[in-house]
């Protein structure tokens, strides 16, 4: 398995956040009204102590006790303020985060439904999952505790320090006599803080495709009994996760506490060097409201330099992420659906016209292939695993598209056509059968609104299923529990059948559908298949031979090349590829 190596974002990447502002635009009054809120609690916060000194030096000084009760009231009415505009701005930032996150999580999994086969089959799904998910969810807190946040303590630790340097220039510098080791100390926690969230990442992601790959395979793994070698191999990825987050506890167990001792550190000089100026009032102007309201200062100044450094490190986080989502956004892997041909019907005359085809530059897998198929028609695809046959399928459906060549429909190229329109009127059924965990009308119709009850009990009564389907408890609304797990494999293709012959298309493709079959459920399939052929033109790819002697045409293909044409009995008398073929069949059935 792959691991995912994950780098470090730079927090001031603009290319990112210009990207992302994009996400906030549709939000934009919200935006700047919570940048409005963040200025205020800039400000609220350090009036405090300002009114806190002028209570002690005025009206408690000279014991004006009208004149503390007026002080009090303008206190309380601060106290009050900041914690309306405090709600407002923590639900607004955290309702901003989530609204923008649905937007990215929907317009990228938009995205992913558009990619081509070519990118998931080289692309672990566990990553896309994370990708989807846990990448999403860590960008959140960019805007729900990230960026805001982060603007807001900086704006307070610039009020902070104008109010204290208008006060007393010199109980400023005494108490921030401390300051550079806090910065010091605060640039080493960020860098190893970096890392170890880094490395977290990396390992969540790791897991994620690990887990994900290896219970979709349970079966390969306990066939082969390789239960405790995955069993060790896990327990190595989830060390690495766990020794990841102990190292970022460790930093941050290290950082508090000295970030601590540091401001205790400023306190004390602050205490020191002011008292004594309390006591020669007259010669410094240092007041006692004055001390005090600078040891408040000190305590609300030091605190968002703390959290500054952790929100350093959410915000970096989350322009990685940020740098992940964007990549996959950017990933041009997608079938252009640049046609805008969408008849409601298609007759089904299809033409290959030296076609050339391969997944990737180095290995090309279709050659010079040129054939017809005439509406109505039925055709079938033979040859050795590795001929070609899925690949010609694959192309017709537009799962990926040619190198060179053409493929045309009813004398259309396939590419002027609508992708969704052309689809709809091609029905595929695979050999390996995927059923999502849910009932059976859903696996049948996915959900789509458009189709009846009544237009699926037709299809699955002209495929013979609706017997067994309405003896199962619940019948159509039966749960069939992830990838079908509840059914037998006859059963499975049966409902791919329903599930492709409910949209009634002039285009039946087979792939290899009776390959794993008993005989007699591959009789009942057989059936089915036949019924599903008649009136419509098909394509059928099979390895048992004795399914396809009716075919119109049959086409042998061997490494990418077509070796022959014709009848099953005209090919049978040609005595080449073919006749190999059925004679190597039939000695394994004697």
């Amino acid at each position: 398995m792959k691991k995912d190596d994950i780098k470090s974002g730079n927090i001031i990447d603009t290319s990112v956040l210009r990207r992302l502002y994009k996400f906030v635009k549709p939000y934009q009054g919200r935006f700047y009204f919570l940048v409005f809120l963040t200025l205020a609690l800039a400000v609220l916060a350090p009036a405090r102590p300002f009114v806190i000194q002028k209570a002690i030096d005025n009206p408690i000084a000279q014991g004006d006790f009208q004149g503390l009760i007026n002080m009090t009231l303008i206190l309380v009415g601060l106290l009050v303020m900041q914690a309306i505009v405090q709600y407002g701005h923590t639900y607004l930032s955290g309702w901003l985060g989530q609204y923008i996150i649905r937007d990215i999580r929907i317009k990228l999994y938009r995205h992913l439904l558009n990619l081509r086969l070519k990118f998931f089959d080289k692309t672990p799904i566990g990553r896309l999952v994370t990708r989807n998910v846990s990448d999403v969810e860590t960008l959140s807190d960019v805007f729900s505790q990230g960026l805001a946040a982060m603007i807001g303590d900086i704006l307070q630790i610039l009020f902070i320090l104008g109010m204290m340097f208008a006060m007393s220039w010199k109980l400023t510098l005494v108490s921030l006599a401390t300051l550079p080791l806090l910065f010091l100390s605060t640039y080493i926690f960020k860098e190893k803080v970096k890392v170890a969230f880094n490395q977290v990442r990396n390992a969540v992601s790791n897991l994620n495709s690990f887990v994900q790959e290896h219970v979709t395979g349970m079966s390969i793994v306990q066939i082969f009994t390789a239960e405790k070698r995955e069993y060790e191999e896990f327990k190595k990825i989830n060390m690495e996760h766990k020794k990841a987050n102990i190292r970022s506890v460790l930093y941050y167990s290290i950082y508090f506490p000295v970030a601590e001792v540091i401001q205790a550190t400023g306190i004390g000089l602050l205490v020191w060097y002011g008292a004594k100026g309390v006591v020669n009032e007259v010669e410094t102007g240092i007041t006692l409201g004055m001390l005090i309201a600078f040891i408040l200062y000190i305590q609300m100044f030091f605190r968002p330099i703390r959290l500054i450094a952790d929100r350093f490190n959410t915000l970096q986080m989350g322009i990685v992420s940020s740098s992940r989502i964007l990549n996959l956004l950017d990933n041009k892997e997608n079938i252009p659906n640049s046609g805008d041909y969408a008849p409601e019907k298609v007759k089904g005359d299809i033409s290959f016209k030296n076609v050339e085809f391969a997944y990737n530059e180095e290995d090309v897998v279709l050659k010079n292939i040129s054939f017809d198929v005439k509406e109505g028609q039925s055709v079938a695809l033979v040859g050795a695993t590795g001929a070609g046959k899925s690949s010609i399928i694959n192309l017709l459906s537009r799962f990926y598209d040619i190198q060179k060549g053409e493929i045309t429909l009813d004398g259309k190229d396939l590419k002027d056509y609508d992708l969704y329109a052309l689809r709809q009127n091609i029905g595929v059924v695979l050999q390996d059968v995927f059923l999502f965990s849910d009932t059976i009308l859903y696996n049948i119709t996915l959900g789509n609104p458009d189709i009846s009850l009544k237009e699926v009990k037709a299809a699955a009564e002209l495929v013979g299923a609706r017997k067994f389907i309405e003896r199962l408890p619940g019948g159509y609304d039966y749960n069939v529990m992830e990838r079908g797990a509840t059914l037998s494999v006859g059963q499975r293709q049966l409902i791919s059948f329903v599930r492709a012959m409910v949209y009634n298309p002039k285009i039946i493709v087979l792939d290899e559908a009776t390959s794993s079959v008993d005989t007699e459920t591959e009789e009942m399939i057989q059936n089915a298949i036949e019924k599903m052929m008649k009136g419509r033109t098909s394509i059928v790819i099979a390895h048992r031979l004795s399914t396809i002697q009716e075919a119109d045409k049959i086409i042998v293909l061997d490494k990418g090349e077509i070796k022959e044409t014709g009848t099953h009995q005209e090919l049978l008398e040609k005595g080449g590829f073919y006749h190999q073929l059925h004679n190597m069949q039939y000695k394994e059935m004697s």
